[in-house]
């Protein structure tokens, strides 16, 4: 939609008259959209183009290819076309920008609104099955009609969410075009584990602590929050790591252990000390009362504020378990090795192995159509004059908080903006 949107107005800006024609292969358009932020469309992230650059891709060569289009249309570029359309946005805490409405339908109309205004022509329910390059003009062929073009933009999405139609065709259609496919993996996407958790932390939701996950000698960490499902694990710190989790795990004979940190802010020898300095204090106090009580993730230190909550009650027996401590053990019972043995669970939490990183669940896929075969300066292709390529079905994948939609839109735009005019040599 923003590709169609942005060669329309390059086209009034320049005076060509052209058609512009948008297949759509289900019945609606802005599926995606839809569903984005639980169906209240975190629809980008506030910050200057090269702070979403930096927090939201990190991997460099992604960073890298998306520079040109995060700057040629930004997040401030975004809300001004929404706002044109009477979608105002604001920004949470966190920075994740969403409609004033809470209701990603208000931006999927904003955005049929603004095809309607640029006269382009939309069909729907046409699942398009080839295109050919026939001379200088493109031949798309759908289930019902053929259609012809001087340039072909292909927005297809990846593998994600299959339900909304993102089944491949793009990627498949890329790579009749001679285009390479870089291995598909989930990203964004929830943990299975070979055990599932115990039933009792279903739901659990574990604030600012540290997630993290070893296997072939190597250990990758992020740090936010962790939700226990019936099948293993997501939230924020998953989804954000899933990505690098299935790389790892993909390779051969490889096994990746989860872990969660409660204290990430604190170095193992604070966390010893401040241990050590309870059970000089209330030598009395059993261990668990005091677990109960214990802020997580404190703050610089501060073990007397509970900016993210206390322990959870129910992990609590887990914690004192994996410790080999007796339940009703007190700090002045405790002896060395066994507070260790405490501080490396509270540091080291073990959450399972991991069995799965589901693609179908991932809320974007990584993978695609390598990004070096894609000029980053027009989103055309470099094997195919005139054929443009651009969003999830190339080879990157943002962070949560909708770095993915901004860069949909970003390289959506650049690719009409540029499908009008043939390279400059």
């Amino acid at each position: 939609m923003a590709a169609a949107l942005a060669a329309r107005q390059s086209a009034l800006c320049t005076g060509v008259h052209c058609s512009i024609t948008l297949l759509e292969r289900q019945r609606s358009s802005g599926s995606k959209i839809r569903i984005s932020g639980g169906g209240k469309c975190n629809v980008t992230h506030r910050g200057t183009p090269a702070e979403l650059l930096e927090k939201g891709f990190l991997r460099s060569k992604e960073r890298r290819f998306l520079r040109h289009a995060l700057y040629a249309f930004s997040n401030a570029h975004l809300l001004a076309l929404l706002r044109s359309r009477g979608v105002e946005c604001s920004e949470r805490a966190d920075g994740k920008i969403f409609p004033v409405s809470g209701d990603a339908l208000s931006v999927v109309a904003a955005f049929e609104g603004l095809l309607r205004d640029a006269a382009v022509k939309q069909h729907f329910s046409g699942r398009v099955r080839s295109v050919e390059r026939k001379g200088e003009l493109f031949i798309v062929n759908t289930e019902a009609a053929s259609f012809s073009g001087d340039a072909v933009i292909i927005a297809t999405g990846g593998v994600s969410y299959s339900h909304t139609g993102t089944t491949g065709d793009g990627l498949r259609i890329a790579r009749s075009f001679g285009h390479t496919l870089n291995r598909l993996s989930p990203a964004l996407a929830p943990l299975y584990t070979i055990k599932s958790p115990p039933s009792s932390l279903c739901g659990l939701s574990l604030r600012s602590i540290g997630f993290i996950a070893t296997g072939g000698g190597m250990r990758l960490e992020r740090q936010g929050d962790l939700l226990f499902t019936h099948r293993g694990f997501s939230g924020p710190a998953v989804l954000s790591l899933s990505r690098d989790i299935a790389d790892l795990s993909s390779q051969s004979g490889q096994v990746v252990h989860l872990f969660a940190d409660l204290f990430p802010g604190q170095r193992v020898e604070e966390l010893e000390a401040h241990l050590f300095q309870q059970g000089r204090k209330r030598g009395s106090q059993m261990v668990r009362k005091f677990l109960q009580s214990c802020p997580l993730a404190p703050q610089g230190g501060n073990f007397a504020l509970a900016v993210h909550g206390t322990i959870p009650t129910a992990l609590i027996p887990l914690l004192m378990q994996q410790s080999a401590l007796e339940v009703d053990v007190t700090w002045s019972t405790l002896g060395r090795e066994k507070r260790l043995s405490l501080l490396a669970v509270l540091k080291a939490f073990p959450l399972g192995i991991v069995r799965e990183v589901p693609l179908e669940q991932g809320e974007v896929s990584a993978g695609g159509v390598a990004l070096n075969e894609i000029n980053p300066k027009r989103m055309e292709s470099r094997i195919v004059p005139n054929l443009f390529l651009c969003g999830e079905l190339l080879d990157y994948a943002g962070e949560i908080g909708g770095f993915n939609l901004q860069a949909a839109f970003s390289t959506g735009w650049m690719a009409g903006n540029n499908a009008l005019y043939p390279a400059q040599e």
